[in-house]
């Protein structure tokens, strides 16, 4: 079934965090988006077709890379529920609703990870707000029964609990690295504008891009801290920290090809942001926040942006925007026309968003107008993109038309 949309396209450049229109049309509809027409920057047409329902709340879409082909869908409340051969299947994989605190709208179960060589170690890592830690984030490692599609929900260890100030912007994201450590971000704290400017103190955690190594002792709680992040000898500094200033990361994700790291910002009530960090990085990036919000400055009509990095993409609250959801770069095989496009979208205006490389920035495009809640993207094994509607439960598909 396609999902209705209206018909929009519009292409916008970004260079140097600076944005302009390269060309525009709309039009309304019940098919996918047109693309462009500028041959030097079009884009495919995309459609999205339904995939499975039934979810509540459902929140993260990804796969445990152990040739399964499973698909596995957080849902806010503490549960994790398995796609396998099309079908949702019961009972969940994961059932820790009784630990997750999730009556606040920012608050509840976020995401899950698998290492690799997940099959033979039989456990993985969720991200969470704590009832018992009065709102904490949590990372937890949990394992899995000797039905490989159900866990024990009574294995659960901590490996790191980031005691949130307040109920709102807990991040939200872990993710294992190309270079085997768990990625994590706890966001900034909550209120609004970052009341404790915790996006720019290297020595708390909130406001940052964590890099831990949970996998060299993986039957003891806790983690150690990679003798390569960059803060690692800094004086007054955290060594866990990989990145800084950062407002609410709410998906990041690593182009599988590549390794390049891609992570959606959540702005303060102006702007929306994509920020990149290439394979290549040794870590130590400053995305800003709160001395900026995207590339403009935030509260105040100048700043030093001496050492900071501007964001790959951006667009403002206008047409109906509110929240960036941070997305994938496409590496399927199905669909050849996707290669290399990194997805992303708006979960108020449900506009699906894509960049790519240009020269030495990025271009950009709204591929697709719809009316999914959009919460998270994700992939299967084969590289195939789904993004998930908050609202109404369902797992789309994304094609190419």
């Amino acid at each position: 079934m396609r999902y209705p949309v209206k018909k929009i396209a519009a292409v916008l450049i970004i260079l140097t965090g600076v944005a302009f229109y390269a060309g525009c049309s709309s039009s309304v509809g019940n098919g996918p988006s047109s693309a462009p027409q500028n041959p030097a920057h079009s884009f495919p047409e995309i459609g999205t077709d339904i995939l499975a329902s039934g979810f509540r709340q459902p929140v993260h879409i990804t796969n445990a890379g152990d040739g399964s082909g499973r698909i596995f869908v957080v849902e806010k409340a503490g549960r994790i529920k398995i796609i396998k051969n099309g079908s949702v299947m019961q009972p969940p994989f994961l059932d820790i609703s009784q630990t997750v605190l999730s009556t606040g709208g920012e608050q509840g179960l976020f995401s899950v990870a698998f290492p690799s060589g997940y099959s033979a170690k039989g456990h993985f890592y969720v991200v969470y707000t704590s009832i018992a830690d009065k709102g904490a984030t949590v990372v937890a490692r949990y394992r899995i029964t000797a039905d490989h599609d159900v866990a024990d929900p009574g294995s659960g260890q901590i490996i790191i609990s980031v005691a949130q100030p307040f109920a709102n912007h807990n991040g939200g994201q872990i993710a294992f690295g190309p270079d085997g450590f768990l990625y994590f971000g706890p966001g900034d704290g909550g209120s609004g504008g970052d009341p404790f400017n915790n996006g720019q103190n290297l020595s708390v955690l909130l406001g940052k891009l964590l890099r831990l190594d949970v996998e060299s002792n993986p039957s003891a709680a806790g983690y150690s801290i990679p003798a390569s992040n960059p803060f690692v000898n800094t004086a007054g500094g955290r060594g866990e920290i990989w990145a800084s200033g950062l407002r609410n990361p709410w998906r990041f994700s690593f182009d599988r090809l590549t390794g390049d790291l891609f992570i959606g910002d959540v702005g303060q009530s102006a702007i929306e942001e994509i920020d990149f960090q290439a394979s290549t990085s040794k870590g130590e990036e400053n995305y800003g926040w709160n001395i900026m919000e995207g590339s403009s400055c935030f509260r105040t009509a100048s700043c030093n942006r001496a050492g900071l990095v501007l964001p790959a993409a951006e667009y403002t609250h206008s047409g109906g925007d509110c929240s960036v959801t941070g997305g994938m770069v496409y590496r399927g095989t199905e669909f050849n026309a996707l290669q290399g496009i990194y997805f992303f979208g708006d979960y108020c205006s449900g506009k699906i968003r894509a960049i790519r490389k240009s020269g030495t920035g990025f271009e950009s495009a709204i591929l697709l107008d719809t009316d999914i809640s959009i919460t998270t993207f994700g992939e299967d094994e084969a590289g195939n993109l789904y993004v998930a509607d908050f609202q109404a439960g369902d797992i789309y598909k994304i094609s190419a038309r």
